[in-house]
Order: C-alpha cells, then structure tokens, then sequence
C-alpha cells in the first residue's frame, strides 16, 4: 500500500523547495465532467479524531483535555452536548475497521489523544500504558487488514494541565512538550507508522481558540492571540519534523507532514485588480500563514505588510505578527515531506477597508469581505457550500506556490443538519462526485496529489455544533447506548469510486447513483426500529430491575404477615 510507494527522492526534495510560480487568477475552467481513472496505487481512506470519536473521556488512566474542559462548561456547545462517550470508538475499534475493510479503504486516517497517554501532558510524570496499548491495538489491527494508519499527533486535544499550568500554545515551552510527546508517539508507534501528521487545521485551532474563543480553550484574544499560538505551533512542527529526521527516519523510513484546511477564495471580478490581491490575501492569511514559513522560511509578505501597517496605526511599537529570527527560518523551511490539505468549500472575495482602531483582529487585518453566491447548493449547514471547481483551483494554487509537493487529501466531505433522518443521502453522494472529480482534473492539470480521505468515517462531536452536524458516511445512532453504526447510500457510492478508482466512462457512473439508493432502504428499516430496540433495553435496565425489586418487596411484606399469623 503507501508503504511500498514512498518515493525517496522526497526526502531529497524536502531540501530543496522550488519557488513559488504565478498563479493565473483570470483562467477559471469549469469544464464538463471528466471521465477517467486516477494513477495507479492512488491512495483511498476515510478519517475522524479522537476526541470526536473516541467516548471514554475519563476511563483507564486518561487525563482530561482541553475540549473535556470545554464541553462540559454550559453554553459553549450546542444542546450543551459533550463529546464523553460521543461513538464509542474506543470500545467498538474493531467493528469499525470490519466497516473499513468492507469498503477496502487503503488507509485510514485517525489522531492520536496527548492525554490518553500523558495524561498530565508530560513524559516526565507518568505514561498510561492503557492508552499505549489501546492505539497499539488499533494501529495492528488495521495493518493486519492491509489498511495503513495515517496518523495526526494533535487534532485539538490538548492536555488540560498543560492549558492551566503555562497557558497552552501561548506559552513558548509547548513547543518542547509537544516534541516530547511526539518522540514518545514515533517510538512506540513509529515502527509500524509510516505517516504522521503533527497538527490538524492549526488555523482553526489558532483563530477559534485563542482568537473568537468557539473552541478550547475558549480564549478572546483578539489581534495578538491567534498569532501567537501560530507562531509556536509551526516552531513546534519544526521541532518534531527535526526530531524525526535525526532520530527515526532511517530506522523507521516514514514521512512526516502537516494538514492544513483552507477555503478557496475566488475573485469577485477576476478583471478587477483589487478583487484579485483581495483573493491573494484571503487564501495568504489562511493557508499562507502555515505553509509560508515551512516552504519558503517566513510568513508571506502580504502578512507582514497588512498586519504590520495595522499595528503602526495603533501606535504599537512592533508587529502584532510575530518574527522568525534568520536562524528560525532556516530552521522551518523545508520541513515537509508531504502536504495534508483539508478542503470543504469556497468564498467569492473582495476588497473592503476596516479603519484601524475599530476592533483590529485577525479578520479585520485582511481588508476584505466574503461572499457567497446563492446559487450555491447548501444542505443545511451555514457555512460548507457545494462549490466544486474551488477545489480544483485550490489544488493548482498549492501546485504553482508551494513547488508543487507530494500532497494527501486529508479531509474533504459535506455534513447535513436534519431533523429527520435520511440515510439516502444523494447530495453527499453528488457531492463526493463532483469534488473528486475536480481533484481528478487537478492530477490531469500535474498536481501532485496521492490519495484522498472522505471526512468522515462516522458522524461524530462535531466541536460546537455538538451533534446536529453530521459529516459521516455511516450514520450513528447517539440515542443508543451501543451507538450502532448505519451505512448511508454514500458509503455504497464511496464504494464503486474506490473499486473503479475514479469515473471509468459515463455509463457505468450513472449506475452508480441508483444502486447506492437501493441499498439504503433496508438501513433505514433497520434505523426505523432502532427506537424500540432503545425501549427494549429501556425495560431490561430500568423496567425490569425495577419490578424485581418490587417483588422482593411484597414478597417479604407477604412472608412478614404470614409470620404475624402465625404467631
């Protein structure tokens, strides 16, 4: 599978990064579908985290994260949910790798919990070994069914101790803690892991967590905050990246990378200049923020300009945007062997000037504003459109800034917020094929993408959301204490592109559709009952205790009158 691909020349590569080329913002081709099949030994996999997925909060030696801490405060997440038992995926890894295999995914991308294992967050206190022995489980498992673990350090799960005791990814140690416990990850996992990726969506975690306080932990720092987290996660990175380098890659051959999600931006008026460095900027202050310093050794320019003005405006006497030192970007360019990209939807973008002094904050120092075309096909979420050639354009981006890198598709997919239940879910199924063939074209275009992860494997926490949004291919029934799984109409669709590995000629995709929607009535039968399988176990654990114990009762009242009696 991945292993037997990992081309050795890519770690030459890792020291020599091409420069940026243009991208041409004018040529936008929204072709007609493109009928055709992907490279041999293209990777297909699904994904989830561990927080999302795992339940088991505070069982067998774990320690509490950032997001326990989170959930459990009222009115932070919707319905006031928690991710506490969330699917069971502790206890039920098993059975979803039985899912995974029947699928035949290549790989399966899953993050490990930093508190699982440290629980306190520090190597130097104490290792659970419950923890280490559950992922050693996992990770074997899915090797034995010939599917690759594709592994994420940190999905936004940190250590609660290390939140309280320096302050989290403020805090420059973090970056030292971070090594340690990826260290600890590559030595006991390593030998069997040839894939990590150390940071999920660190934009999200710097701007929603430190920055508008939606996520843990729930810090409103606004301007200086999210730029400082970043500024020390991609130190961190850095550090791990070296890590591996020096101490395991020739032991253990594997690749270390970064997944970074971004929304494209296009232009509103692709022959508007304005509009068109407004784009720029969007997609800078995104992707750029993270990919500038590892591929090119520093923030990119449009950054430092904007943000620096802004501060000037202020009357600070320096950059809100911190400043790598020349020694730093020596020390962080290049660390990549490969490119996680998460992607979901897109914006039309265009100039807007925010007066300095009125709120400067992350999105104010952009100077631009977002729109969406109504047009746009929405299943129910406020924010995730169905915008196809966005990610085509988005891959070519990547491709002309960045020297075109080996890149993994690291979660891409469609969530629904419904308030009945729907396993036949066509626009998912529209939308996995529509997105996957714009990558399709990105490949034909010479984009350098090697395999594709549909997000996600199971419905799931969806942070804030709490479970009203639902990303999963299966369907999960969090009424249920057992939190059966359900496959929607997708999984069967996901199915037939991974067997064809793409779109072999129009007739046999046509099919497709159809016979994916046959096989989700018997599911719907099966979740159409699942209510009175919940009465059912209702009665075993309250009713029929219950009517046990009153039996004792009058039982001994009984025998209590009939002694009475007799005496």
């Amino acid at each position: 599978m991945l292993q037997r691909r990992i081309p050795f020349l890519a770690l030459a590569l890792v020291f020599c990064v091409a420069a940026a080329e243009d991208f041409d913002w004018t040529k936008n081709e929204k072709s007609s579908f493109h009928y055709g099949t992907f490279p041999t030994g293209f990777s297909w996999g699904a994904g989830s985290s561990a927080y999302q997925t795992e339940g088991a909060w505070n069982l067998d030696g774990k320690g509490m994260s950032i997001w326990d801490a989170f959930a459990h405060k009222k009115g932070k997440i919707s319905s006031n949910e928690t991710g506490d038992s969330s699917c069971e995926g502790y206890y039920k890894f098993k059975d979803d790798i039985n899912l995974m295999k029947d699928m035949k995914l290549n790989h399966y991308r899953f993050s490990i919990s930093w508190p699982r294992i440290l629980p306190s967050g520090l190597r130097s206190e104490h290792m659970n070994e419950k923890g280490i022995k559950y992922y050693n489980d996992l990770i074997s498992l899915l090797l034995d069914n010939k599917i690759t673990p594709i592994v994420t350090l940190y999905h936004w799960d940190l250590p609660q101790m290390l939140q309280d005791k320096y302050g989290g990814w403020l805090n420059a140690s973090m970056i030292n803690h971070f090594n340690d416990f990826a260290n600890l990850c590559f030595e006991r996992f390593g030998n069997r892991v040839k894939y990590w990726i150390t940071f999920n969506n660190p934009w999200s975690i710097a701007v929603e967590g430190y920055e508008t306080g939606e996520h843990a932990p729930g810090l409103k720092l606004k301007g200086t905050g999210a730029y400082k987290v970043a500024h020390h996660m991609i130190k961190a990175h850095a550090k791990v990246w070296h890590t591996y380098d020096m101490k395991w890659r020739s032991k253990q051959k594997g690749l270390v990378g970064i997944s970074l999600t971004a929304d494209w931006g296009e232009p509103v008026d692709v022959s508007n200049q304005r509009d068109i460095e407004a784009a720029q900027r969007y997609i800078q202050f995104y992707m750029g923020w993270f990919a500038g310093p590892l591929f090119h050794g520093d923030y990119p320019q449009v950054m430092k300009d904007y943000i620096g003005r802004k501060s000037g405006q202020q009357g600070l006497g320096a950059s809100r945007l911190p400043v790598f030192l020349p020694e730093e970007k020596s020390y962080v360019k290049g660390t990549c062997d490969f490119l996680g990209l998460g992607h979901f939807t897109t914006r039309y973008v265009t100039q807007r000037n925010y007066p300095s002094g009125l709120g400067d904050n992350y999105f104010t120092d952009r100077d631009l504003a977002e729109l969406v075309d109504p047009k746009w096909p929405d299943p129910g979420s406020e924010w995730l459109y169905s915008v196809p050639w966005g990610f085509r354009r988005f891959l070519n981006f990547v491709k002309s800034q960045y020297g075109n890198p080996m890149i993994y598709v690291t979660e891409n997919g469609v969530s629904e917020k419904m308030l009945c239940t729907d396993l036949c879910d066509d626009w998912r199924m529209t939308y996995f094929k529509e997105y996957i063939n714009e990558m399709l074209k990105a490949v034909k275009d010479g984009v350098n993408v090697k395999g594709y992860t549909a997000w996600s494997l199971l419905d799931s926490f969806e942070w804030d959301e709490g479970y009203t949004e639902r990303f999963g291919l299966y369907y999960v029934d969090f009424r249920n204490k057992n939190k059966p799984r359900y496959p929607k109409a997708s999984v069967q669709y996901f199915k037939r592109i991974i067997s064809s590995n793409g779109f072999p000629n129009q007739r046999e995709v046509e099919s497709w559709k159809r016979k994916a929607v046959e096989t989700c009535s018997s599911s719907n039968q099966l979740l159409a009952a699942d209510p009175l399988i919940g009465h059912m176990e209702m009665v075993t654990e309250i009713v029929v205790p219950t009517v046990c114990t009153l039996c004792i009762l009058l039982s001994a009242v009984f025998f209590m009158f009939l002694l009475r009696r007799r005496l």
